[in-house]
This record gives C-alpha cells, structure tokens and sequence, in this order.
C-alpha cells in the first residue's frame, strides 16, 4: 500500500521528516528515488533533524556514504548517484553497516538494483509544475 503526499515547499519536505523519523525510530532501509535536485538530500536532513540531529547534513554524492550515530542508532545516508556498476556496492561494505539498530537511507538505490539489502520504506519524489513536491511512500 502507498500513500502520497504533496510537499509545496522545501520547509514542508524539511517538517515530513518528522513522521518519517518516528516510522523509522528502530532502523530500516529505505530507497529515495527521483531526479536530482528534487529533494532527496533535503528529506534526509528533515529525518535526521528530527532524530536530533543538530550538526550540518551534506549530500554524500562524493564520498558516497555519511554515517550518523543517534540514540543508539547507526544511520548511514548513502549516495549511489556515481555508481557505473551494482556491484561497486560491495566495495562500500555495506554488509558492515548492517547492524542489528541501523538505518541506512540510499538515494539513487535503483542504481544498487539487486545488490542492496530490500527497502523496509520506498519514497519517490518528483516535481510538479508549480514547485511543489508529489512524495509516494510505499
């Protein structure tokens, strides 16, 4: 089952994270997809924020993965925009960021297709015409 929602502006996207981070209080693996520049990185900033995150939140697009620990949760914001092949992922140790209270948030997943642990969360995020974000969460 789905659920869609629209985000009219970057705040709106920023304060989604709050239900976000509550769904996502005990870890789990969620997939953000949409083009670039549509607000994934703005989401994980709203996720993070609200897990009490005070500190800069940058987009992992060079270094790949930014990792965060919160309340006893390891969460780990991965970027695989760069990646040619799925199979550069092992190359991440991804399996060494699996941890028993871990949350990893991957952006571009479709380019990790079948090498990633399964999304426990999928959210798609496109633009609409008027600025404004449609988010499907699934």
């Amino acid at each position: 089952m789905s659920e869609t929602f629209i985000l009219p502006t970057e705040q709106d996207m920023l304060d989604f994270g709050v239900p976000l981070a509550a769904r996502l209080a005990d870890g789990g693996v969620v997939y953000l997809s949409g083009d670039l520049g549509v607000g994934k990185t703005t989401l994980v900033r709203g996720i993070l924020r609200a897990m009490g995150y005070a500190g800069r939140v940058k987009s992992p697009s060079y270094g790949l993965v930014e990792s965060y620990e919160l309340g006893g949760l390891s969460i780990h914001h991965l970027d695989l925009y760069r990646l040619a092949d799925a199979e550069e992922i092992e190359y991440l140790g991804i399996a060494d960021l699996l941890e028993d209270r871990s949350l990893l948030l991957v952006e571009w997943a479709e380019k990790g297709s079948g090498t990633l642990p399964a999304a426990t969360l999928r959210i798609d995020i496109e633009d609409l015409p008027d600025q404004s974000r449609r988010l499907t969460v699934a």
